[in-house]
């Protein structure tokens, strides 16, 4: 079957990195780490395990994070490669083994990509999965599985940017049929967005500002409101397509920087802010809101981040980490700032009870409280992974909101 994977070549590496400035397509050329493979699909490591066959596989920013050379080489440690990308999924269950529960073939689901202590086979299980947060499993590098965090980014599970791959029975979420396919690939993202809400909530007398346009600043919104909190909400985007998301979805005040009226002068006039010019650099502010989402991952979305945070108050980092340069860090200091990171899902306490983010997303999808299927803009078979990869980091032409590879039905 073809897959798309990622090797660690070092060769193509250096390659893609000195001749992939401004030129994007270098990323996915003859060249790069990226490539169009014909593999088997991978075995099932145990009798605990299923067999997916995909229907959509998204395409995430982390996904182009680590195609395009941005993410972090420190979580190279925890892949193995090479691997075949996708962990945003929706298929149907090909096969069953002996072990593996009470799943059907040809049931819809969905997969909990997080490859934490029970997926690997590990009982003795790390004190962080004993507390429900395995996304922050110490472990994820050890067990009967080769090193990797999440379905996508582990040599022996495969992923969703292929035809099949497979899951441990502790990973598989069963679609309702009222569930569209289209919401069903979102639910991964959108608890990623739940995680970092419900580590924050904010009081509904406060202001939360979401950083970024994009499915996660879009799906943050979207879990502010779903989780019922009636903050005011300020989102900051790019393009004017997401601005008008971003307000059907529940923002408050959507805020599009112009030449005539920039970003930041909105941003202060929105919270009340004072802003101060200092001998270099950028206008320090004095004010901003209580809470921060912030959903880029870039240099200057952190920095505004921390710029337009009021004292005393939150910054949630959901955006893919990095190394960014320029950051100014003395507003941790000076303003005593709260830095948080989100990463992932885990087991959370909602209504009471205990339950996993993904599957707090799909209740929500499945009783209505959220419809987010029309966020999934383009859909290309994976034979055009060079033309959708080229789509997803063109926005301002291509108007992508969630681009996704689709396979047979």
């Amino acid at each position: 079957m073809l897959a798309l994977q990622f090797s660690d070549s070092i060769p193509r590496y250096a390659l893609s990195k000195v001749a992939g400035k401004g030129k994007h397509d270098i990323y996915w050329g003859r060249g790069a780490c990226l490539q169009a493979r014909d593999v088997r699909p991978p075995l099932l490591p145990s009798q605990e395990w299923l067999r997916v066959r995909t229907r959509y596989g998204g395409i995430c920013g982390s996904d182009l994070g680590t195609i395009m050379l941005h993410a972090s080489p420190s979580t190279s440690v925890f892949t193995s490669f090479p691997f075949t990308l996708g962990h945003e999924n929706v298929g149907t269950i090909a096969a069953v083994g002996n072990a593996a529960g009470d799943f059907s073939v040809g049931e819809r689901v969905v997969i909990n990509p997080l490859l934490s202590c029970t997926v690997r086979g590990i009982t003795d299980i790390c004190t962080m999965c004993a507390r429900g947060d395995v996304n922050l499993c110490q472990r994820f590098h050890m067990g009967a599985l080769s090193p990797g965090m999440l379905t996508g980014f582990c040599r022996d599970t495969g992923g969703s940017w292929s035809a099949e791959f497979v899951a441990h029975r502790s990973q598989v979420l069963r679609v309702p049929e009222w569930v569209s396919d289209e919401n069903a690939v979102l639910v991964e993202p959108f608890a990623v967005a739940l995680h970092a809400v419900l580590r924050a909530f904010p009081r509904n007398e406060e202001t939360v500002l979401v950083i970024g346009g994009g499915v996660i600043g879009l799906c943050t919104i979207a879990a502010l409101r779903a989780l019922g909190s009636t903050a005011t909400i300020v989102a900051s985007v790019r393009h004017r397509f997401q601005a008008e998301l971003a307000e059907k979805l529940g923002a408050d005040l959507v805020i599009r920087g112009s030449k005539d009226a920039p970003a930041e002068a909105q941003l202060v006039e929105a919270f009340g802010a004072t802003a101060l010019k200092p001998v270099l650099g950028k206008n320090v502010i004095v004010g901003g809101a209580r809470v921060v989402f912030e959903c880029v991952g870039s240099p200057g979305s952190v920095d505004d981040a921390l710029r337009f945070t009021a004292s005393g108050g939150t910054v949630v980092l959901v955006g893919l980490a990095g190394t960014p340069r320029g950051v100014d860090w003395t507003p941790i200091w000076l303003n005593e700032l709260t830095i948080r990171g989100s990463f992932c899902y885990a087991i959370e306490r909602w209504d009471g009870r205990l339950l996993s983010t993904m599957d707090l997303a799909l209740r929500l999808m499945g009783d209505g409280s959220v419809d987010l299927g029309h966020l999934v803009t383009h859909r290309f078979p994976l034979r055009d992974y060079q033309t959708a990869l080229a789509t997803v980091t063109n926005k301002r032409s291509s108007e992508v909101v969630k681009a996704v590879f689709e396979f047979p039905a």
